[in-house]
């Protein structure tokens, strides 16, 4: 009989992450996938992402609808409550042997809960990292306490997991699914990426991705207006603002966005999803990333493209050579800025590596999940250091 792996997935960023998993577990005989697709990519707010699934020759199996046109803490927490209602009923008709689930958003908490409570075992790809900054630090941990298997990425996220009271037989260190795509994925040139986006790096260009900071409260009009102010005082730059996802507050940068691209189409762009071929290559092409996501930590050092990691929503991750940390004020990213535009920083990285980076990762987590001992229970004991 074929094992039922079901692989949740509820934005864009996350299936680029598991699309080469999806795709090595799909050609297994021993393997019946399945996908549970919800939150942004069933939004068209968010460009309806659930397309580019289809068009990748993927049935979405089951569609879970969740989002409110909210970004307030209440909008968050009655969009979690229809996602546990949705997720639910869809694994009762699933009956998974285990449900893949990456990261630490609201929508995964959400499919986390339901499959703990419907006794499905849970295999977590990237616990055990620290955000100090973001509400994602706190469902990350507690998706770990309710998972089954672990997947991390280095070795002291290993060692937080079983800090956790997981025990350390169904801990596995693989490396970040990222480093793995972006190693295989053929790269568009330069001209067509600019043909693709319709849009010119010339001869410097930023990529700027910023997310709220979900631990604060009312501050993402006045940190983003910091980047804004900074990228005003240089002349010759060209910018592709990536946008939001569906947090608190993120509707506001969107917004900010949208203003600033009306009032310098020139030399500014805007995405809601750049697919992950595109957004790949704009990495490999880009003069310097600037923002405070996790691709920006995970991601840019395989490409070594200076990085500009801006105050607290990523503190607490392993950094590389080429993360440059400053303040949430407009001084410290100019000033972390001037040195990514720099060719003596540039120079500085060519011989750094990646700590995110393994080999095989894509293939190591899928052999785990064809031949792991499925669980008969779900009950785990809490393993004491």
């Amino acid at each position: 009989m074929k094992r039922r792996i079901c692989v949740f997935t509820g934005g864009r960023a996350e299936y680029g992450l598991l699309k080469p998993l999806l795709d090595e577990l799909n050609k297994a005989p021993s393997v019946e996938l399945k996908l549970l697709v919800s939150g942004m990519h069933l939004s068209r707010e968010f460009g309806l992402t659930y397309e580019n699934i289809e068009a990748d020759g993927y049935t979405c199996d089951e569609c879970v609808e969740m989002i409110l046109s909210s970004d307030t803490p209440t909008g968050v927490c009655k969009s979690m409550g229809l996602g546990m209602i949705g997720f639910s009923e869809a694994l009762v008709r699933l009956k998974p042997d285990l449900l893949v689930i990456l990261g630490d958003r609201f929508e995964s908490m959400a499919a986390a809960t339901s499959a703990m409570v419907c006794r499905v075992p849970i295999v977590h790809i990237q616990g055990g990292e620290m955000t100090l900054g973001a509400i994602d630090d706190h469902i990350r941990h507690a998706i770990t306490k309710m998972s089954w298997l672990h997947i991390v990425t280095t070795e002291v996220y290993r060692k937080r997991v079983i800090q956790l009271g997981e025990n350390p037989k169904r801990v596995f260190n693989y490396g970040a699914l990222n480093t793995d795509a972006m190693k295989k994925i053929k790269l568009l040139s330069k001209n067509k990426l600019e043909k693709e986006i319709n849009f010119s790096l010339g001869s410097r260009s930023l990529l700027v991705t910023f997310h709220p900071v979900t631990l604060e409260k009312n501050t993402s009009e006045k940190y983003f207006q910091q980047i804004l102010d900074v990228i005003d005082s240089y002349e010759g730059l060209n910018i592709i603002f990536t946008k939001t996802n569906a947090d608190t507050e993120g509707r506001i940068i969107n917004q900010m966005i949208d203003k600033y691209v009306e009032k310098n189409p020139q030399n500014t762009i805007a995405f809601k999803s750049m697919g992950q071929l595109r957004y790949i290559s704009s990495l490999y092409y880009i003069t310097a990333v600037v923002g405070n996501s996790s691709s920006g930590i995970i991601e840019t050092p395989t490409f070594k493209v200076p990085t500009i990691n801006i105050g607290e929503r990523e503190e607490g991750r392993i950094i590389a050579d080429n993360i440059i940390c400053c303040e949430q004020n407009v001084d410290s990213i100019k000033s972390a800025l001037d040195k990514a535009l720099s060719h003596a920083f540039r120079e500085s990285l060519v011989n750094m590596s990646n700590p995110y980076e393994q080999d095989n990762t894509t293939l190591s987590i899928a052999k785990l999940l064809k031949e792991c001992e499925l669980p008969k229970l779900t009950k785990k004991e809490f393993y004491d250091l």
